[in-house]
């Protein structure tokens, strides 16, 4: 089968389809057919040797796939070939073949396409749970969503709205502010001519975000502690920027504020209880209308270099997907 090696720290474009043996099925595993494969900014730092997961060599990279399941390993309840699944593998997504586990695995809705679905696993249960379970945002209230345009922020306004919150968006440009109004948020705030502080102050007459989400770190997280509301949230998923920002812990005091954060990928050996409630969560949104993942482009396996070179120089919006078959 066809899949993408990686046997050195290498930047992405320098990624090439290989030849390879089909992967082995294990006790407890399916093996997938991928049809489609989310693009991650970390995979990104995964091939250059960056990122704080280091697999060892040869490894083939891709976190997020949807495709048929194939062959139905030992042990496996709830699964039979021929399924359409979407899976967080972690490993192994940017081939044609790969073997996830039954436990990472979920059926794919009927209505959901193989790139919606590879669209989904990680950054839809990172904003569901970075809203609900840490940020606790309710109907009314008032979500900032910085990089509203990316991946991550194109879900989170989505689900804001649909938990009933008045969302202002934060990007860069003004295409990308038209994106995230197109998908649901009230206000957007091109950052690049706006001074988003002053603006969100100006929009919440005075009050403040009471929820804020946060992928940008940086002085994006010094900014927001200057137009959260008292009692407000921040969420912090993660520094796009490649800043990791210090708190100056009297703002927390002074404005009775949480700063808080959320690490999806750690609920599967912490919490996996709350894994399926978030999924079926994100399905009964999906059903109703309320949630859709945005696809920007799909390129074919042999292409991934251009893809992360897209994904890597910000010029995406939505979710990029690699079309293996």
């Amino acid at each position: 089968m066809r899949a993408i090696v990686v046997d050195r720290w290498m930047e992405p474009a320098e990624l090439q389809v290989r030849e390879v043996s089909e992967p082995e099925l294990v006790p407890g595993g399916l093996d997938v057919e991928v049809r489609a494969a989310g693009c991650n900014f970390f995979d990104i730092l995964m091939v250059q040797g960056r990122y704080q997961l280091k697999p060892p060599f040869p490894f083939t990279p891709g976190a997020e796939i949807a495709g048929v399941v194939r062959r139905v390993g030992a042990g496996v309840s709830g699964f039979a070939e021929g399924d359409r699944v979407l899976a967080s593998p972690g490993l192994g997504g940017f081939a044609e073949r790969c073997v996830v586990g039954a436990g990472s695995a979920h059926p794919l809705p009927q209505a959901m396409s193989f790139e919606e679905g590879a669209a989904l696993p990680i950054i839809y249960p990172t904003s569901f749970a970075g809203l609900v379970d840490r940020g606790r945002l309710a109907r009314d209230e008032t979500l900032l969503v910085h990089a509203a345009a990316g991946g991550v922020g194109i879900a989170a306004v989505q689900i804001g709205k649909a938990l009933g919150a008045s969302v202002i968006a934060t990007a860069g440009g003004a295409e990308k502010c038209e994106i995230a109004l197109r998908e649901g948020a009230d206000h957007a705030i091109d950052y690049r001519d706006e001074d988003f502080v002053s603006r969100v102050m100006e929009l919440t007459d005075g009050r403040g975000a009471d929820v804020i989400y946060d992928s940008v770190g940086g002085d994006i997280t010094d900014q927001s502690l200057k137009c959260i509301a008292w009692n407000g949230r921040l969420v912090i998923i993660g520094f796009a920027s490649g800043t990791i920002p210090s708190i100056k812990a009297n703002r927390i005091l002074l404005k009775n504020i949480e700063v808080t954060g959320l690490h999806w990928g750690a609920h599967a050996q912490k919490a996996p209880e709350r894994i399926p409630e978030v999924f079926g969560a994100l399905f009964d949104l999906y059903a109703a209308g309320h949630i859709r993942p945005v696809i920007f482009e799909r390129y074919p396996l042999e292409k991934l270099p251009d893809a992360l070179h897209a994904l890597g120089s910000r010029r995406t919006w939505g979710k990029v997907v690699i079309t293996p078959s």
